[in-house]
Order: structure tokens, then C-alpha cells, then sequence
């Protein structure tokens, strides 16, 4: 149905990323609107936000109410959270732009989730990093909308100009004096008043934000350390049974018979339900074969999927073999792909070439393996409705797949929004919702799918594995002129059939290369997917950044120069690059149009020489010591990455400093910015070093985190530091921008280290 990226889909969702002008309309809440947001407003005055842009052929499209702001007589100002809470601090940090704006004491602020419906709040897919690029504006003007309410109606009770006064911690004060009004105490008269045109709203100085461009604790931070949040396996409801599935050892296998006498004897266990699955392809939004077992509690439903007697049709993924796959991806890279970006002429720079590099990279498959398995609630009423509670990256998506798998209208599935437990793209996809309410239909109870770690691993959507081979040639003087970068993976959605990546995926840190280079061919190669694949936190950035930068940082070498020098020379001028002209296809600038969100130069110049001074790059470091640098633009955000690394005294491999410097527009609260990056360190480091997926006879050969392996704190980065670039761009994604440059920049510091260069992922020292 719906991919997470903007640029896969021309879907209504999807275009709602696509236009960073604001077209958002403020309104007052309406009798249809109150019934919507039930208790919200109450007592209160609300504001709404209409969220419009541009669609795929430039028409306007107007989305449901996004968000809406209630300022109480109790002076508490409620802001409905309409994106999902995964440890990014979205439900943190969209508030409080409206919170600033209005002038609100951000104590006296309270955050309550949206639940999972299109026609009450818009897209609500949190997936992409584009959340605060979409809503920055919109929110802006929800909060200035309030407070020239509030500011108008107190200077109409204390009888003079509105420009004399101005908002400060949920008062309206009047300056230069200590007048003050509580903004609950002007609500009756706000509730009278016409709502302002834009034109007539005046946005806040930068400067004057007290929160906005600050660090700023999660809202669910308390909640969070003291056991008292709720994520999706902690919905406990009266009369419920857990739900654990046996499901299809090789995607596309069928069951075609099973024995439950076993499962159904153990204490607890209630029934044994088959679950249909799609056969080929798989999808992306279809559960996979097989037998559930519900009982009342996780132990017994564990024990009784184990105790089932299956027999399978494996189907035509039983010889499959991920790392056969790989050589034959990698072979196929020394032919000729299919060209999709072209500049200059790559055959003559390479016939007249004085010197020639040609190197290939492999990575393997990777899974989410987020700290929280998948885990839905599903309650199936009598009338038909059904009523979800899930830890959902993408609601719409999992409303419109559980009313497609029970055949009802939409509008009769209601899904409650939990925290996640880690998301980085897997809860985007519904199976693991559509599971509970197939089961609940079926058993005619309330139902809880709970994955365990082993599902978890066997049955993801993986991050493709990938082969690439970059050929780069030098003139006689050792001057860079040509580029030719071959890519093949499994494309995203694809499944037992010969595909092309798309382009998006493409445009994802390959056909979108920066460097001035005379003459740059980039070129495709078809692969088939014998398994799920999906999207993990960067995508297809993770296997291009990694070949790419590790390859500049060998020309570099090879050149005789340093490698940060080098990427400034290669920038060239301070410019803005346009693609278009080169490539073949629509390039996608991750939903965004090029000259609204260019690619230029200069930032990222501007992060590279940051990231030099803060690492102080150029020192001599001690024996045993070594640094590598890479920088990569993901996401429309620049950042450049120093990676320290040194072996302890048993000759272990440790990261004792990690540098980045971000430039990610405005940057809305600079904890959560440090947080993406710091995280995104310690991720990457298990995608380099430990971490892999593979295949035999079509299974999964991983069990768990002894096999498939996390980084463990011994072998984590120490300190990472983050230099946030200050910046008054528009603000875009820092989600997924920190995982890509990491990986090439620890390779290179082992290079250095250890004088091997690695061209696998994961490698170790």
C-alpha cells in the first residue's frame, strides 16, 4: 500500500512531504470538531491546523486537521500530539515550537496522543525524518494565531494598544509594567473572536525563543525511567489473550497440515488459529503463514507455538542462499547496468586515464531488532469495528490494512497510537497489527500479538544486502576525472522477480554524488528479493555512503593527499548543484523540489571544516592511535563524521571519540539533536562490526542477539560530540542523517590503524 519514503509514492500520504512552503490554514474548532477530539475540548478554546500542499501534479491538497492547540480556563495549554513517540522526541518536539510561539510556561504544557485516523489529524506517517520539515511552519503560525488573540483581548480590557503588550510563561503582560493576565482567564473572550488573517500575525524573533533552538528534555522522559510509560507490549486489558505465531520458515512457504494436540495441552492454552498468508509476493503489509497459538498468558502461548506440528510447502525460496546471491549481485556488477545519471564521457576519461582504481563493497542483509518486539492489541466487536492499540510508525497504513484483511470501511477500525520501543522503519509496516485483529475476528476476544526476539530476527523486513564497484580514474597529474559507481540490491517491495532499485532508492547517496568530477556514469543492476525487505534507519544511504566515502578516502591516498583536503577541493565553488539535467529518471531530493531544498556546496563544505577543528584533525596523535573522516548529505542534512580509534592492551578494537557536525537547518531542540547523533553512532558501530543477516535454504540463520550480534558497551563509542552548525535554513531530518558517514569514517580509522582497508561490512580490526 504505502512505502515509508515520499519519493517511492505518488499516494496522497506521501505528497504531503512535498512542498516546504506553508499553506496551512489556522481555524477554530467546530461542534464536528469537538466530537472528533472528544474531552480535549472542554472547558477550553481550540485551534486547529489544516495542513495543505502541493500533490504529485502540482494540485493543492488539503489535509485533515493535523493538530490542535487547547488553551484551558485552567490556564494548561493541551497540544494533541499527532506524530508516533520512538525515542526521537517528535511528540516533544513539534509542541513546543507551538509553545514558544504563543509564550507558554512549558511546565504548564501537556501532551496528549492522537490516535491513528487521517480524516481527524493528517498524515501522521512518522517515518523519513521529515516531521519537523513538514510541521515547523504550521506550528509556528498555530501558536502566533493564539497569541494575537490572547494579546488583543487583554489590551481591550486594560484599554490600550496590543502592540504594548506581549506574551510570557502563559501570561499576557503588559510591558513595562507588572501587569499580567493568566491566559485562562481571557478564554471566554478569545472564544468571541474572529480568528486573524496571516497577514496580520506577527512570528517571534528567533532570538526571543526560550525553547525552541535549546536543549530540551523529552516530555516522556519521567514516565519513561520510572517504568510508568506505555509502549505497546505494556497494553494489558481485562479478558485478553496473548497471541504467539509460528509462522512460514521461508517466505512464500504454505502449511498443509499441522498437529495442535501438544500445543493444546499445555496449562493456558485456548486455541490454535491458522493464519492465510499471501504467498508470492509477500507485500508489505500482509502477515506471513502460519499457526497461532492464544492463551492466557506469554509463557503458555510461547510453549504452545513451540509444541506445534507443522509440515510445509516451502515453495520456491527453499534453495535460497543469501551469500550465493551476493557473489552472483557482485559478479554482475563487471557488466554493464543500466545507466542512470550521466555526465561527460566515462569510456574517454578512462581510455586516457593515467591511472585507474577499480574496488568493490559488499554488505549484508540487517534487521531492525528494535529493544521492543512488534506487539498489537486488537479488540473485534460484535458490530464488525475493531479497536487496535499498537506501537504504529505509520497508523494510516495499519488502519487501512487491518479494514482491507476484515473486509470493513476504514472508518470502522479505531487504532491507539502507543510509545514504540525503537521503530527505525519496522513498525512502519502493519503485519504484526493485522495479525492481532485477524486473530481476534477469528477467536472472538480480545487479542495481543506478541513477537519474541526469534520472530523478531526470522521475520523482518531486512535492509537489502548490496555489491557495488566503483571505478575511478586520474589523469597523469593525479587530478580526479572519472566516476563510474555500479550498485545492485534487492529493491524495496520487490519480491521473486528481477527489479531495478527505484529511483528513489538511488537518489538515497549514489546518483545524487556532489563531487566535481568531469565525467560520472551511474549505473544499476537488477536483483531479486527472496525474502522481505524493507526500510532501516537511512536506507539505502548505509551501503552507498559506506562504498563511496571509503573509496574517496583511497584516491585521497592514493593522490598523496589528505582526505578532508581533498573533499573541499572537490566541492569546488559554493554553489548549488541541480542534478536534473544528468540524470535518467526523476531524481526525487526526498520529496522535495531542488530549488526549495538544494543541494549546496557550501554547507557541506561548512560541516567538513567544523568537524575538522572540533576533532583538531590535523594533530599528531599518539602511537596506536588513529582518526578517519567521512561526510554524507542524507535526508536534505549535511554532516561530516571524525572517527578516534585506538586497541586496548588485549588488543581489542575501542572508539574512544566520535565528531559530527550537523547542518540541519534550524535546529528545533538541540537534545534531541545530540540524541539522534549520538545513538546513530552506536548503531552504525553494530552495522560495521557485529551485525549481519543470512540466509540458508531460504531461512534465517539467526536466532537471537548471540548470533545476530549488537555492540556490546566494551566495543561502543566513549564520547561522541556533536557541533550543531547554527542556522536560519529551513529545518530538515536528523533521524537517519547520522548513520551513513559513521560507518566509512570508522573504516578509514582502521585502515590507518591497522594499514587494511575493509570492503565487507560488518569488519573487524
Amino acid at each position: 500500500m504505502l512505502p515509508k519514503l515520499p519519493f517511492l509514492t505518488k499516494s496522497k500520504t506521501s505528497a504531503s512531504t512535498s512542498n516546504p512552503v506553508d499553506r496551512s490554514e489556522i481555524f477554530r474548532a467546530s461542534r464536528r470538531d469537538f466530537l472528533k477530539i472528544g474531552s480535549l475540548a472542554a472547558g477550553g478554546f481550540v485551534l486547529g491546523v489544516n495542513f495543505q500542499c502541493s500533490g504529485p501534479k502540482g494540485e493543492l491538497i488539503t489535509f485533515a486537521p493535523n493538530v490542535f492547540v487547547n488553551i484551558g480556563s485552567d490556564n494548561i495549554v493541551t497540544i494533541l500530539a499527532h506524530r508516533s513517540e520512538m525515542g526521537t522526541g517528535i511528540r516533544t518536539s513539534l509542541p513546543m515550537i507551538v509553545a514558544d510561539e504563543l509564550g507558554a510556561d512549558w511546565s504548564k504544557v501537556k501532551i496528549i496522543q492522537a490516535e491513528g485516523d487521517e480524516d481527524k489529524f493528517g498524515n501522521q506517517n512518522t517515518d523519513g525524518s521529515f516531521s519537523v520539515r513538514m510541521f515547523y511552519e504550521p506550528m509556528k503560525k498555530a501558536g502566533a494565531t493564539a497569541r494575537h488573540m490572547l494579546v488583543q483581548a487583554a489590551a481591550k480590557e486594560w484599554r490600550v494598544d496590543p502592540s504594548e503588550c506581549d506574551t510570557e510563561a502563559s501570561h499576557v503582560i503588559l510591558k513595562g509594567s507588572s501587569k499580567k493576565i493568566p491566559f485562562g482567564d481571557l478564554v471566554a473572550q478569545i472564544k468571541e473572536m474572529e480568528i486573524p488573517k496571516p497577514e496580520d500575525l506577527q512570528m517571534k524573533d528567533f532570538s526571543s525563543y526560550k525553547l525552541v533552538g535549546k536543549d530540551v528534555p523529552i516530555y516522556d522522559a519521567k514516565d519513561i525511567a520510572t517504568g510508568k510509560a506505555v509502549f505497546g507490549a505494556d497494553v494489558n486489558l481485562p479478558n485478553m489473550l496473548i497471541a504467539v505465531v509460528q509462522r512460514s520458515p521461508v517466505v512464500g512457504a504454505k502449511a498443509t497440515s499441522y498437529n495442535d494436540e501438544k500445543a493444546l495441552a499445555i496449562p493456558g492454552v485456548k486455541k490454535v488459529i491458522k493464519i492465510e498468508g499471501p504467498g508470492l509476493p509477500a507485500g508489505l503489509d500482509k502477515p506471513l503463514e502460519g499457526l497461532a497459538v492464544l492463551a492466557e498468558n506469554t509463557w503458555a502461548a510461547i510453549k504452545g507455538s513451540q509444541a506445534l506440528e507443522i509440515e510445509w510447502d516451502l515453495g520456491p525460496n527453499q534453495t535460497y542462499n543469501s551469500a550465493n546471491q551476493l557473489q552472483s549481485m557482485l559478479k554482475s556488477t563487471a557488466a554493464k547496468g543500466t545507466v542512470k545519471r550521466e555526465r561527460g564521457n566515462f569510456n574517454q576519461a578512462k581510455s586516457s586515464s593515467g591511472k585507474i582504481m577499480e574496488k568493490t563493497y559488499l554488505a549484508p542483509f540487517y534487521a531492525h531488532s528494535t529493544v521492543e518486539p512488534p506487539a498489537a492489541i486488537a479488540d473485534v466487536k460484535a458490530d464488525g469495528s475493531v479497536e487496535i492499540w499498537a506501537p504504529s510508525q505509520h497508523p494510516q497504513w495499519a488502519r487501512g490494512a487491518v479494514a482491507g484483511a476484515l473486509g470493513i470501511d476504514v472508518s470502522n477500525v479505531k487504532l491507539n497510537v502507543t510509545l514504540l520501543g525503537g521503530g527505525f522503519g519496522r513498525k512502519s509496516k502493519p503485519d504484526f497489527v493485522v495479525e492481532a485483529a485477524l486473530l481476534s475476528k477469528a477467536a472472538g476476544v480480545l487479542v495481543r500479538v506478541q513477537w519474541t526476539r526469534e520472530c523478531d530476527l526470522h521475520h523482518d523486513y531486512y535492509h537489502s544486502h548490496s555489491a557495488q564497484r566503483i571505478v575511478a580514474t586520474l589523469d597523469g597529474t593525479g587530478n580526479l576525472t572519472g566516476w563510474n559507481h555500479h550498485t545492485v540490491f534487492p529493491a524495496i517491495g520487490s519480491t521473486n522477480s528481477p527489479a531495478l532499485p527505484s529511483d528513489g532508492e538511488l537518489d538515497l547517496g549514489c546518483r545524487d554524488f556532489p563531487y566535481d568530477v568531469p565525467n560520472i556514469r551511474i549505473e544499476a543492476h537488477e536483483s531479486t528479493a527472496h525474502t522481505r525487505v524493507g526500510w532501516l534507519r537511512s536506507v539505502s544511504n548505509i551501503h552507498h555512503a559506506f562504498a563511496i566515502c571509503t573509496m574517496l578516502d583511497e584516491i585521497a591516498e592514493t593522490r598523496g593527499m589528505d582526505p578532508i583536503d581533498q573533499a573541499i577541493q572537490l566541492l569546488g565553488e559554493d554553489k548549488d548543484l541541480a542534478f536534473a539535467s544528468e540524470m535518467i529518471g526523476d531524481y526525487g531530493n526526498y520529496g522535495e523540489k531542488i530549488e526549495d531544498f538544494p543541494w549546496n556546496t557550501g554547507r557541506m563544505k561548512k560541516v567538513i571544516q567544523t568537524v575538522a577543528e572540533k576533532s583538531n584533525w590535523k594533530q599528531k596523535l599518539a602511537d596506536g592511535k588513529a582518526v578517519g573522516f567521512a561526510a554524507h548529505k542524507s535526508f536534505l542534512t549535511y554532516v561530516a563524521c571524525v572517527v578516534t580509534v585506538e586497541k586496548d592492551a588485549a588488543g581489542n578494537l575501542i572508539i574512544p571519540e566520535v565528531y559530527y557536525a550537523v547542518d540541519c537547518g534550524i535546529g528545533v531542540n538541540t537534545d534531541r539533536i545530540r540524541s539522534q547523533f549520538e545513538g546513530g553512532a552506536q548503531f552504525a558501530t553494530s552495522l560495521a562490526m557485529t551485525s549481519a543477516i543470512t540466509f540458508e535454504n531460504g531461512k534465517v540463520q539467526q536466532n537471537n542477539f548471540d548470533t545476530y550480534k549488537v555492540i556490546r558497551m566494551p566495543q561502543a563509542p566513549k564520547k561522541t560530540f556533536v557541533e550543531i552548525i547554527p542556522s536560519m535554513e529551513k529545518p530538515t531530518g536528523v533521524g537517519e542523517p547520522p548513520v551513513p558517514p559513521f560507518i566509512p569514517a570508522l573504516a578509514n580509522a582502521i585502515y590507518k590503524l591497522t594499514g587494511k582497508r575493509n570492503y565487507e561490512l560488518p569488519f573487524k580490526a
